[in-house]
């Protein structure tokens, strides 16, 4: 580990060297001086990364990561700037390998951009629909998809009324079923007081009920009108 450390040191800027700083609950950052077991040596593009194995008495692992950087800033600061460029990173993950947005298969540069259009749109119609199921975090399409699309109908008719009986086997069918009765609601209740809001009004309301976590209660405003130039 002291031999890796030199050599690190002498490739990039500097390496962090204080004590153990609490990012986020159950996370800690660590010096280097502190050796591990088992280390990893990957290389990618621009940056060099290392990742540690250790494992507990009570064969727990741990894993660590170490990022080699030559910006000034101190150790809690680079934690967070990682942790956001990888926010920032995984929505394209997302788009690329869960919605088909990787690649297209024809040369035709104006179908290409419109079956990406295409795929960007109805992957914001779907974020928005499961922000109105689970407003507190992101489900990616991966499990988000199974869990409210996935299920077998069957319609009934009987006395003039027809009936749809919507089975799912997912194992949280249960709390798919309520979310979506709230969604139900909440759209029935905009249905009835549709006639005294205008179509942009109405779009907010949604709009809002899909980011009140954020909002707080708070509705949507509409944005400033440009005005025409003179």
């Amino acid at each position: 580990m002291e031999q890796c450390q030199s050599r690190l040191a002498g490739k990039r800027g500097h390496i962090e060297t204080g004590g153990l700083e609490p990012p986020a609950p159950g996370c800690h950052l660590a010096p280097p001086s502190e050796g591990r077991h088992g280390h990893r040596r990957t290389r990618r593009a621009g940056q060099l990364a290392l990742s540690f194995v250790e494992i507990g008495p009570n064969a727990e692992a741990y894993e660590y990561g170490v990022l080699v950087t030559s910006l000034d800033e101190e150790v809690l600061t680079l934690a967070q700037l990682y942790r956001d460029r990888a926010d920032s990173e995984n929505p394209f993950d997302e788009l690329k390998n869960q919605w088909g947005w990787a690649g297209f298969t024809t040369r035709d540069l104006a179908r290409c951009r419109t079956m990406a259009r295409f795929i960007a749109l109805v992957y914001n119609w779907w974020n928005l629909f499961v922000r109105l199921a689970e407003p507190d975090k992101h489900l990616e399409a991966i499990t988000s998809r199974p869990l409210l699309l996935s299920a077998i109908a069957e319609r009934c008719r009987h006395a003039r009324q027809t009936t749809l009986r919507v089975a799912s086997s997912h194992a949280k069918a249960g709390w798919a079923a309520s979310v979506l009765s709230d969604i139900a609601h909440f759209l029935r209740e905009l249905v009835q007081s549709a006639e005294q809001l205008t179509a942009d009004q109405r779009w907010r309301r949604i709009l809002a009920h899909a980011v009140r976590s954020w909002l707080g209660g708070r509705q949507l405003r509409p944005p400033p009108r440009l005005m025409a130039p003179a």
